[in-house]
């Protein structure tokens, strides 16, 4: 496997000095800066689109959560905090983990471990947090996902209970590929690909009606026109 390009962004310069040496120690993966401003960060991450961005969250001026908003959708971020309570504010951004400082080296090589399996066939798959696992979903297996404010349901094909996770609709759907996937309404995002049967206005998957709003219906209707 390639190297990971990482970006370190801690404001305190010796907690940024320890996850910087992590990462030049590790083989796998390769330093492109470590910055104890956000502002400088930012420019450094869009400019060299990193693989994974460790970033602390407590900072001033721009937080680690507002820079994980700011960053690059391809670039993986693992949250570095000293107050587990951030944790879950990490999670609706789509942080893949967080470590909770003081950070050990083994620590830090399960995250690195984490972000190099959701870099493998990233077109398949993608890494949810769900009840403090991290489940890998093969994205061709997604039936549909339902947003539910905070927190969304992902339905997968053969699967009797959906996966919940705290994330957003909006973040979930800029992980999944634009050509099978859908937002159909404001509140559900269907995979087009796995559609059979469309219904009095709803999409039929199995048992389960999702509803198609009107302003999206035509779009929907067009699409399933021109698959092959």
């Amino acid at each position: 496997m390639n190297e990971l390009r990482c970006i370190v962004v801690d404001d305190e310069p010796l907690a940024c000095r320890l996850i910087a040496s992590y990462v030049e120690r590790t083989n796998k993966l390769k330093l492109c800066g470590a910055f104890t401003s956000a502002n400088q960060a930012l420019e450094a991450i869009t400019n060299e689109q990193p693989d994974i961005a460790f970033l602390d969250i407590q900072m001033p001026g721009i937080s680690g959560i507002e820079l994980a908003k700011r960053i690059p959708q391809n670039t993986r971020v693992v949250f570095t905090t000293a107050y587990p309570d951030f944790a879950i504010e990490g999670f609706k951004v789509n942080a893949l983990h967080y470590l909770l400082k003081p950070v050990s080296y083994e620590e830090f090589l399960e995250a690195v471990e984490r972000a190099s399996l959701s870099h493998i066939d990233t077109a398949r798959y993608i890494n949810v947090k769900s009840e403090y696992r991290l489940i890998r979903i093969n994205i061709d297996e997604i039936l549909y996902i339902e947003g539910l404010k905070d927190y969304i349901k992902i339905y997968i094909s053969g699967e009797q209970r959906p996966i919940l996770t705290l994330m957003s609709l909006k973040s979930i759907e800029s992980m999944l590929p634009a050509k099978s996937f859908m937002r159909v309404h404001r509140s559900f995002i269907a995979n087009t690909d796995r559609i059979k049967v469309l219904e009095q206005g709803k999409i039929v998957y199995g048992e389960a009606r999702v509803p198609v709003s009107d302003n999206c219906r035509q779009a929907l209707i067009e699409r399933l026109q021109n698959m092959p």
